[in-house]
């Protein structure tokens, strides 16, 4: 499940994801009282992008995907019908699922895929949510091109905590590969090196007039000048995190993660893969047009990746088609000090809708290492990984290995886990050493992981605490990590080795930004704090013993493995 990143499981078992790690026109719609209906047809098609013909998976003929937008305290009912060659799932990233567990998505997590040819009802409730989440397939890579926005607007009769835009616009950044996403993922799987890098990045859709034969393929957003507008801007890419910035332009972050913040102003944004930002942006330039541009940010040394930079255009009300766009300066690519800042920068608005604050109290601590290590190559193999193995996401020396003959979640409902998960994940990393030593990379003692499907168990309503702590194992880097239908607060973050004595004293337990993917620093470190109160949801969280806090039984067309 894999992108830098984020892709995880659900109450009872996203968490096992996280620990893993590193881990399109509407065919039908229809809003009957406070119930949304959609259907999702999923296909394959051809586009022509880059100077090549490709054949990509995508929603209802279209990529990005056709937009869902409801009002909080909606019922939602999306059909899924899967007429592409592949199995399929798709996940609601950032919706609560207030037991809903089976809609979740994560394949093998929550469910069995959607196998060609079959379909899937998911229904779920907006609950206690406002603002940017958005949908993909949580099935192998698909989500490459199988995403779209999900924007959940207030109730009727309230308005937004901040100033009513003039009007609002999704930017939904992707990544691009010319090339069939299932054998660029399959190619990695087997020689168990790192993946191909992408081609290109994406603006809703289209890379920009930097890329070849891409002159006409550019998004074009009109202003009117004086105007105020939301910008809705998605990370979708795999594995990248994107730099985004409008020349001579400016924003104010509103909301990050469907979770509102104090106005926070800058001229750039950094967005991790599946973190989303609402902000405003003003048209108080003079009349003219101005790219917008997402650049990467990486910084793991003696790798390669796709350093090249996607384009839109903001364009004025009036301003001739001859104009010549200014181009804004993005930051470098390996600007660390420009992400953290950004980062330490978020704050919650504790006046706004659903606030609640960080637990005081915790019931239990966690700190977990979360990086990339090495698997043994197997017995008459040839992987391309360094020292000659394959690469893994590791958390704590554990790497996720997926069931395939039911879903985890499937399994703990039936109370049939025997064979198909275990926990008894550890709470602390089984070695202690100085993790972002670089002295220690590929140290043969330390870099091995183990495959297997190890999870988290917590009593219901749990307050937990976890460090998430960068190694040097294989590279510092940045690491992303998402949690299923829970937000966090993030009360802390770092660089260096986490040191409970002296960092906590860096805890804010007042107003911290609260969201759903956390970007743990390079070579460094992030305190979460949450509650552990959805059963069925991203760990094994025990039922509460009673029908709001109980795993409600699967619906009838589940689908089976």
């Amino acid at each position: 499940m894999a992108t830098t990143s984020c892709s995880f499981a659900v109450l009872k078992l996203a968490l096992a994801l996280a620990l893993a790690l590193l881990f399109a026109l509407l065919a039908s719609s229809s809003v009957s009282a406070n119930t949304v209906t959609e259907t999702f047809t999923v296909q394959n098609m051809t586009v022509q992008k880059l100077c090549q013909q490709r054949v990509i998976t995508v929603v209802n003929g279209m990529s990005p995907g056709p937009q869902i937008t409801v009002h909080e305290g909606d019922q939602v009912q999306i059909t899924v019908i899967n007429q592409s060659p592949y199995n399929v799932t798709i996940h609601w990233h950032g919706i609560f699922q207030k037991l809903t567990p089976w809609a979740d998505g994560p394949e093998y997590t929550t469910q069995c895929p959607i196998q060609p040819g079959q379909s899937y009802i998911y229904e779920f409730n907006i609950t206690g949510q406002e603002g940017t989440l958005w949908w993909h397939a949580h099935s192998n890579w698909l989500r490459a091109t199988v995403y779209g926005a999900l924007i959940i607007v207030p109730p009727q009769g309230r308005t937004y905590p901040f100033s009513t835009p003039y009007q609002e616009y999704p930017i939904i950044l992707g990544e691009y590969w010319n090339a069939n996403i299932i054998d660029v993922e399959n190619q990695a799987l087997a020689t168990g090196g790192g993946a191909n890098n992408s081609n290109a990045y994406l603006i809703n859709g289209q890379p920009g007039v930097l890329y070849n034969c891409s002159q006409n393929d550019i998004y074009t957003l009109n202003v009117i000048q004086g105007q105020t507008y939301l910008l809705r801007i998605i990370n979708s890419a795999l594995y990248n995190q994107l730099f985004f910035k409008i020349a001579y332009h400016s924003f104010t972050v509103v909301a990050a993660d469907a979770s509102y913040t104090e106005p926070y102003e800058t001229d750039v944004l950094i967005l991790s893969p599946a973190q989303t930002l609402d902000v405003l942006v003003t048209a108080n330039q003079s009349k003219g047009c101005y790219y917008m541009a997402a650049s990467p940010y990486s910084v793991v040394q003696g790798t390669t990746f796709d350093n090249t930079t996607t384009t839109g255009l903001l364009v004025y009300n009036g301003t001739p088609l001859t104009c010549t766009p200014s181009m804004p300066t993005l930051p470098a690519y390996n600007d660390t000090n420009t992400v953290f800042e950004f980062d330490s920068g978020l704050r919650g608005l504790t006046t706004g809708p659903y606030w609640t604050p960080p637990p005081q109290t915790v019931d239990k601590y966690m700190e977990m290492t979360v990086g990339l290590g090495l698997v043994q190559c197997g017995a008459n193999e040839t992987c391309s990984g360094p020292l000659g193995q394959r690469l893994a996401a590791s958390s704590s020396n554990y790497s996720l290995q997926f069931p395939n003959k039911t879903s985890m979640l499937q399994a703990d409902y039936q109370g049939s886990t025997n064979g198909v998960y275990n926990t008894g994940f550890p709470d602390q990393p089984q070695v202690q050493y100085n993790y972002t030593d670089t002295n220690n990379s590929f140290n043969t003692s330390l870099v091995y992981t183990a495959k297997n499907t190890t999870l988290i168990e917590v009593p219901y309503n749990t307050t937990m605490q976890m460090v998430l702590q960068d190694t040097a194992l294989v590279g510092t880097d940045s690491h992303p990590i998402h949690l299923h239908s829970f937000n966090f607060w993030i009360i802390a973050m770092g660089f260096g080795n986490y040191n409970p004595s002296t960092d906590s004293s860096m805890f804010n337990l007042v107003n911290p930004s609260k969201r759903n993917v956390v970007r743990v620093p390079t070579a460094g470190w992030a305190v979460i704090r949450f509650q552990a109160n959805n059963p069925g949801t991203a760990l094994v969280v025990d039922n509460g013993g009673t029908p709001s806090s109980n795993l409600p039984p699967p619906p009838f067309d589940l689908p089976q493995c």
